[in-house]
C-alpha cells in the first residue's frame, strides 16, 4: 500500500505561491503523484504549473486503461502525457501577451506493480530513500548542472553558482520537449520524496534524509519550515510517499 502527504507554503518573499501538486487517493486504481513549480511573470507561473499538472494528470488517466501495463507503455504514455501538457502551456502562453514566456518544471512519479515510473523537466527534484541512502534520482536541467556535467565546476560549486536558477529545459517554452523519464523498482519502506527547488536550495539532502525517514506526515511540515528558517526565498512544496 502507499501513503503520501503534500505540503505547499508560499515562503517568507514571495507574493504568490507558483507551485502546484497533485496526490492520488490511496484507493484510486492509478497512483499519480505531480509537482510542478511554474514560472513567468504577472501571474504566468501559477497558471502554467496548475495547467501542466491538469493536462498531465488528465492524459494519463484518460489512457491508462488503453494502454498495455508493460514497461515500455507506461513509460511511452508518461513521455506523451508530459508532451501534451506542454502543447497546452505553450499554447496558453501565445493566446495571452500577458503570459508570454511563462513555464513551469513538471515531476511525475505513477506507481504501479513495484515500480515507480518517473517524468522530469526543469529543476524540481526527485529523491528516494531507501534504507539507510539518500538518492536523487532526477538530474536538474539547469545551467549549473551542465557545467558539473562538463566538468567545470564541483556539484559543490554548483550548490552556490550564481546562475543556479537558470534552467536549460522547461515545460511550456517551446512548442516541443524532451523530458527524461525512466522506471525503478519500489521496494517494500521506500520513501520518494519530490521538492520544489524552494526546498532543495535551502536545506541540503542530509537533512532532508534524517527529516524524511521519521515520519512522512510530520517531515512535510518540518521540510517546510527548516525552509523558512532558512529565509524562504521561494516557493517551498514537498510531496513524500511511502510504500508501507
Amino acid at each position: 500500500m502507499i501513503i503520501a502527504y503534500a505540503k505547499s507554503d508560499v515562503g517568507k518573499v514571495r507574493e504568490i505561491n507558483e507551485d502546484s501538486f497533485y496526490i492520488s487517493n490511496p484507493l484510486d486504481k492509478v497512483q499519480l503523484y505531480m509537482l510542478a513549480d511554474g514560472m513567468g511573470g504577472y501571474n504566468g507561473g501559477e497558471i502554467a504549473s496548475k495547467l501542466a499538472i491538469q493536462a498531465a494528470k488528465k492524459y494519463i488517466l484518460n489512457n491508462f486503461e488503453q494502454i498495455e501495463k508493460d514497461r515500455d507503455s507506461i513509460i511511452q504514455l508518461l513521455g506523451s502525457s508530459i508532451e501534451y501538457a506542454n502543447m497546452i502551456v505553450y499554447e496558453k502562453s501565445r493566446e495571452n501577451k500577458e503570459l508570454e514566456g511563462m513555464g513551469t518544471t513538471l515531476e511525475i512519479c505513477l506507481i504501479y506493480n513495484s515500480k515507480v515510473y518517473i517524468g522530469h523537466i526543469g529543476d524540481s527534484r526527485i529523491y528516494r530513500i531507501r534504507k539507510s541512502f539518500i538518492r536523487k534520482l532526477t538530474q536538474d536541467h539547469s545551467y549549473v548542472q551542465k557545467l558539473v556535467k562538463d566538468g567545470e565546476i564541483t556539484q559543490e560549486e554548483a550548490e552556490h553558482h550564481p546562475k543556479k536558477n537558470m534552467l536549460m529545459k522547461a515545460l511550456g517554452c517551446n512548442a516541443f520537449v524532451e523530458p527524461d523519464v525512466m522506471v525503478k523498482g519500489l521496494l517494500k519502506d521506500d520513501i520518494l520524496l519530490m521538492c520544489s527547488d524552494g526546498l532543495s536550495n535551502l536545506v541540503d539532502e542530509e537533512n532532508i534524509y534524517q527529516v524524511a525517514k521519521v515520519n512522512i506526515e510530520q517531515a512535510t511540515k518540518e521540510l517546510v519550515r527548516m525552509a523558512n528558517d532558512k529565509g524562504g526565498y521561494d516557493n517551498i512544496t514537498v510531496v513524500i510517499i511511502k510504500n508501507i
